[in-house]
């Protein structure tokens, strides 16, 4: 996520065929029936995998979902390709509901068309991602979130899609 913003007028004019990243995202959640944190907690209730692909340190500064498996984003495909040697013991088929969960719900939803595209096709995410969780007041583990502090600015300024 940019710390900053760059006007756009100082950006490079972008290569032929090139596809910014409002356009994949955009792309990526037409494919997703994404679910809020109350819908998500329920289908995860009811067996669906919770996968949180944040960092660890931030795992550890915000907080977990109860029994969510913590699988950091640069491994996700690996872990749940049902026909890769290095899957977990959960990634069996590809009927496998997974809940993709991050911290705001934007690599949720990149991350969540990846494993479509490896063909785990009831892969979605959670809409506003942890922050939304915690805000719903669902169960969650570790530090609560401060009211004084604000919630970070979506990574994507520019022709900003709804999470």
């Amino acid at each position: 996520m940019p710390l900053h913003t760059i006007p756009t007028e100082s950006c490079p004019a972008p290569p032929p065929g090139s596809r910014g990243i409002d356009e994949i995202l955009a792309e990526a959640r037409t494919r997703l029936r994404r679910l809020d944190p109350e819908q998500a907690h329920l289908a995860h209730r009811g067996g669906a995998l919770m996968v949180d692909i944040r960092p660890a340190a931030q795992r550890a500064a915000h907080g977990t979902v109860p029994g969510a498996r913590a699988i950091e984003r640069n491994v996700l495909e690996w872990r749940l390709d049902p026909r890769c040697p290095a899957r977990l013991t959960e990634a069996v088929d590809y009927d496998l509901p997974v809940l993709v969960i991050c911290q705001e719900g934007y690599t949720s939803s990149l991350a969540a068309a990846a494993l479509q595209d490896i063909g785990l096709h009831r892969a979605t995410d959670v809409v506003g991602g942890f922050v939304a969780w915690r805000l719903a007041g669902l169960p969650a583990l570790g530090p609560a979130l401060s009211h004084r502090t604000p919630p970070l600015a979506p990574p994507v300024t520019a022709g900003r899609t709804p999470h």
